[in-house]
């Protein structure tokens, strides 16, 4: 059999693009002439091949570092200094020294004079962002740096429960920000194309008037296509207590992007759509949260949603994405949910629940009320996490008469 691979024990847990920067701006500092190509070449080594030892590591910075022979002094020095008078490599997060949140670890490397200095180094990590807090043990006000996208990574496979408001409100900002495109639909009206198939009849005749009624010159037209709408409903009821913050988040997103109508309910129906395009993402909540009169409390789904189609809002349903965020606990009779979703369906053109016990091992609609609603969905998703809801935002965004899954 053959030999197992050496598990690599250097640089684990570790942004090796932040390392690698760190590391080169080291060396130009002591004269070796390293640029942005080579820091790139660093990066792509240590990916492809993570050092297993300090050897290893040498060797893979050496040859993607160091392109002439006079500068292998100055890169065997600086190797030197970093690793032989430094402290320990770190092998995961958890053994990182206790220090403010807003700052990077950094290894700390003796400066020219022989002297460390403070915050010197290479970063080695980046621990979460938070609100650092002073003396008084009150915060500062202090805003510390956007999260890395690798860290986001990490946070959006989290539970709900498990993040405070600042990351959930990072997660949303980055959820805002993955949705670039949004399907559409054919209107009634045209506009002039060279290559449309349909003949414009009016201006063709016009033109038509200028040659003697002969149509010389043929106007083609194309059907003007517009974003679809969008009806988000989002269930605030005290089973979802835990899913409700975030699921407000992915709210907002739409409602910044697609010009979304939000709805929360639990025993009534609230539109939080005015709330919720605030500008900033804490006071959005904050406003959709106040906004909410009954929230924690029980659920009546089919009834509020009767509410809505039978409200002035009800035409945005028509023709829109309708997207229901709720676990299907509800106190209304299962008939009257199945009577509810199909007039939903009659005049929605998707619709997709979001069930945040839908990923779990085992799982089935076994609760009356989603059982009787699921005939009547396009798809229902897992959304107990962030990278739950960026799978529901991509499944909204790429959702086109061809191509998409049969229902439930």
């Amino acid at each position: 059999m053959p030999a197992a691979e050496p598990t690599p024990v250097l640089l684990r847990g570790i942004d090796r693009a932040a390392f690698a920067v760190a590391f080169v701006a080291r060396l130009r500092g002591a004269g070796l002439a390293a640029g942005i190509t080579e820091t790139d070449d660093l990066v792509r080594a240590l990916e492809i091949s993570p050092p297993t030892s300090r050897d290893a590591l040498y060797w893979t910075a050496r040859v993607a570092l160091v392109r002439k022979h006079a500068d292998l002094a100055v890169f065997d020095r600086v190797f030197a200094a970093v690793f032989d008078d430094a402290a320990p490599l770190p092998l995961n997060r958890s053994s990182l020294p206790a220090r403010r949140r807003d700052d990077d670890v950094h290894v700390a490397v003796p400066a020219g004079g022989g002297e460390t200095v403070a915050g010197d180094g290479l970063p080695w990590a980046t621990l979460p962002p938070a609100v650092a807090a002073d003396e008084s043990g009150e915060d500062s006000g202090l805003r510390v740096p956007e999260l890395r996208p690798s860290a986001l990574a990490v946070l959006a496979d989290l539970p709900f429960e498990e993040l405070d408001a600042q990351q959930a409100e990072a997660l949303g900002d980055a959820l805002r920000s993955a949705l670039t495109h949004w399907p559409q639909r054919r209107s009634r009206r045209h506009a002039a194309d060279p290559g449309g198939r349909r003949v414009a009849l009016r201006p063709t005749i016009a033109r038509a008037r200028r040659t003697g009624w002969e149509a010389v010159t043929v106007v083609r037209e194309r059907p003007v296509r517009r974003p679809r709408r969008v009806v988000l409903l989002c269930d605030v009821s005290e089973s979802m207590r835990a899913q409700a913050t975030a699921y407000l988040h992915l709210m907002r997103a739409f409602t910044l992007v697609a010009d979304a109508e939000v709805f929360a309910f639990a025993t009534t129906l609230t539109r939080l759509t005015p709330a919720l395009r605030h500008t900033s993402a804490q006071e959005a909540i904050e406003q959709a949260s106040a906004a909410v009169t009954d929230r924690f409390g029980g659920t009546r789904i089919a009834r509020n949603i009767g509410a809505l189609l039978d409200s002035y809002h009800g035409n945005a349903v028509r023709g829109g994405l309708v997207l229901v965020a709720s676990d299907g606990w509800d106190s209304d009779p299962p008939e009257r949910m199945a009577a509810a979703m199909a007039r939903l369906r009659r005049r929605a053109y998707r619709i997709l629940w979001l069930n945040p016990r839908a990923g779990a091992p085992g799982f089935a609609p076994r609760v009356g009320g989603m059982a009787a609603a699921l005939p009547f969905c396009d798809e229902l998703l897992p959304a107990a996490t962030f990278a739950d809801l960026a799978g529901a935002a991509t499944c909204l965004q790429t959702l086109s008469s061809r191509g998409f899954s049969s229902r439930g």
